[in-house]
């Protein structure tokens, strides 16, 4: 347990801290789950949708450095070179 005012306040911020990061992870997981299961369903115009919504997401996610920059963008690539590739699939 903390012992001083300060450590109890960092303490405190912690728990405020991790509480968010834990939403702002889960959703970019969420949204990227969407994406992978519309390509799944061979949805490519279900997918595109998914994608639009979930790269503003997964952007904002490593903006506030819960991710890295470029794995970010690598997920964003990996995805939409997924869903250019259904079409001559």
């Amino acid at each position: 347990m903390a012992n001083t005012k300060s450590a109890k306040k960092a303490a405190r911020q912690t728990v405020r801290r991790t509480a968010t990061n834990k939403a702002r992870r889960t959703r970019m997981r969420s949204s990227v789950r969407k994406v992978e299961e519309a390509i799944a369903a061979g949805d490519k115009e279900a997918a595109r949708v998914a994608l639009k919504e979930a790269e503003p997401v997964i952007a904002r996610t490593a903006q506030k450095g819960m991710v890295p920059r470029k794995t970010a963008s690598r997920k964003v690539s990996r995805l939409s070179k997924r869903i250019g590739a259904m079409a001559s699939a």
